[in-house]
């Protein structure tokens, strides 16, 4: 089955005094791209991070971000009220040089100033929070890659129907095939009969139609339009890491269909290269999503 490199996974694991929360996002990428946010606590363990999720995610854009909560009656925060008694004393007096009014809400002016809350984290991650750090990652990479697998269903059954309507195009190509070789046959004959006093060798005239009706013959481009079809549909079922490989077949296939336009020389075969040609885009649009 197809992956897709678009998916979501979130996980929250809770320990004592703590709630972490795990979320990993992907997007589409020609390589792997890691976007990391990391409280300070855990930033230790943050290359371990890194490697654990390039290991299963392997392609794609990865937003990857960790979020901490205490929960538990202790708290780690406290309020610096030494430096906002300092901090205080210094207004009164510029008040006073200044002439202008003391603040109406002490609370707020003293606390937008710097270290006014004291933050005292813990001075190593306990190996309890470390553990449940990495169950949460792991827990939300399942989750991101049960996601992707979900997506990658959705783009097989697209590029099925896609591919499909290429091949249903491709066969309703024969019956225009025949009847245009006849009428550029005509059209060449019925303009040579036109031109006065042109005497001309039939014999001659025969290759030449043959020869020119020679370079317009699409039989070998839709022959490998169907190999590169099928080699689509038989790569595709390989399943993971197909997506680059299916880009390049997609591209080998639209060689094919330009061909057959140029070579068309008939009005109904080009509205079915048009056809083929916006089902193609739609292919090519949804190749890059897939890993």
């Amino acid at each position: 089955m197809l992956l897709s490199m678009t998916g979501f996974g979130k996980s929250v694991v809770t320990i004592p005094n703590k709630k972490i929360t795990v979320e990993i996002k992907s997007l589409n990428s020609k390589q792997l791209d890691i976007s990391a946010r990391v409280p300070a606590i855990f930033r230790e363990k943050e290359l371990e991070l890194r490697n654990l999720i390039a290991s299963v995610v392997e392609r794609g854009k990865v937003d990857f971000q960790i979020y901490s909560e205490s929960i538990g009656a202790e708290t780690t925060v406290s309020l610096n009220i030494p430096l906002m008694a300092a901090y205080k004393a210094q207004v009164e007096e510029m008040a006073r040089q200044l002439g202008i009014p003391w603040p109406d809400d002490w609370y707020g002016v003293l606390l937008r100033f710097p270290e006014t809350v004291k933050s005292e984290l813990p001075a190593a991650l306990t190996d309890e929070e470390s553990e449940a750090l990495f169950n949460a990652t792991r827990e939300a990479i399942d989750g991101l890659m049960q996601f992707r697998a979900k997506e990658g269903k959705k783009l097989e059954e697209f590029f099925t129907k896609k591919i499909s309507n290429i091949r249903e195009l491709l066969s309703s190509v024969d019956p225009y095939e025949k009847e245009r070789v006849v009428k550029i046959r005509a059209r060449i004959e019925e303009n040579l009969s036109k031109i006065d006093s042109v005497t001309f060798d039939k014999n001659r005239l025969e290759q030449e139609m043959i020869f020119y009706i020679e370079k317009l013959d699409i039989n070998e481009e839709k022959q490998r339009l169907a190999q590169h079809l099928n080699y689509f549909m038989e790569t595709m079922e390989h399943g993971n890491g197909q997506g680059k490989k299916l880009g390049f077949i997609s591209q080998e296939m639209g060689r094919e269909i330009n061909t057959l336009g140029s070579k068309s020389n008939h009005a109904e075969l080009q509205k079915i290269v048009v056809k083929m040609k916006d089902e193609l885009e739609q292919i090519k649009e949804q190749v890059l999503n897939v890993m």
